[in-house]
């Protein structure tokens, strides 16, 4: 799943390709991803592309005086077409769901791989139209966003998982799976940890959320959409990489499976040495 980092570099390479360019026709394939009627998508055809911005894991394209927004979802993804696409006759098969097409024939594919279909596309006046967007917490890459937020985040969720907390959208925006597994084993801290925790280990799991963050983000600086999925997976410690070295201590990086994913840690750097229970009310082990 595309997370922040990747949209971030996701809406600047767009921004660039898209910016001052007039937007022809956004077709939709997968009637179910559209998720709004009003404005039509048919309003989107003549306007100036203005830019592309992100708010948590959603694009935000502003085209004229509406807004194009996407949730990339689980397996949504964006693939850019200098030429205009050559037509199959097998409209509504195969993993695509839209297509934006510029008054030159070039624009970009919206593919969703599998079965599971949970991409979404707005066409809307305003972001915040959007449910998703209006339910976003703090942006963690924000100016205002400091450790005394975050400890007064963490302080309001009291005894519930870290890990879930991190996740949840509606109180940090942007951070999904991959990149919580991330933080927390950067901070050494169990998944499991509850979020009510001592200043210091505030501190600390700010000071790993921002160099997390920021060292993806780093990464990813420049890159085309085709190279950001390769990028994001070899960037990552532990995540992904169940039965490999811990690059800090060398222990092999665990996982614990749920029902719809899958968390990795590291049993020396966050759990004291102790594995989790792969189990869905994991603890740790007696």
């Amino acid at each position: 799943m595309p997370e922040l980092p990747e949209v971030h570099a996701l809406a600047s390479d767009l921004t660039a390709r898209l910016r001052g360019r007039t937007l022809d026709r956004l077709d939709i394939v997968a009637v179910a991803a559209l998720k709004t009627f009003d404005p039509p998508v048919s309003a989107l055809a003549g306007p100036v592309v203005g830019g592309v911005a992100r708010h948590g894991k959603f694009l935000d394209f502003a085209v004229g005086d509406l807004h194009l927004v996407m949730h990339l979802a689980r397996a949504g993804w964006i693939r850019w077409r200098e030429a205009p696409p050559v037509q199959t006759g097998r409209s509504g098969k195969g993993p695509l769901a839209a297509r934006l097409v510029l008054d030159d024939g070039s624009g970009f594919d919206v593919t969703e791989a599998g079965t599971k279909k949970s991409l979404a596309i707005y066409v809307v006046r305003s972001p915040t139209d959007v449910p998703g967007i209006a339910r976003l917490g703090p942006d963690p890459l924000a100016a205002g966003f400091t450790c005394d937020t975050l400890a007064g985040i963490l302080h309001a969720a009291g005894r519930a998982q870290i890990k879930g907390v991190l996740r949840n959208q509606s109180i940090i925006a942007g951070i999904g799976n991959a990149y919580s597994d991330e933080i927390l084993h950067a901070a050494r801290m169990s998944p499991f940890k509850p979020a009510a925790m001592s200043a210091e280990e505030a501190a600390r799991l700010f000071d790993a959320m921002q160099a997390t963050l920021r060292e993806a983000i780093a990464r990813a600086d420049g890159l085309a959409a085709s190279e950001l999925k390769k990028e994001k997976k070899s960037g990552l410690r532990v995540h992904g990489r169940t039965g490999e070295a811990c690059p800090v201590c060398g222990d092999t990086v665990r996982q614990v499976i749920f029902a719809d994913s899958t968390l990795q840690y590291c049993p020396t750097c966050q759990t004291g040495g102790k594995p989790l229970a792969d189990r869905v009310l994991s603890r740790l082990l007696k």
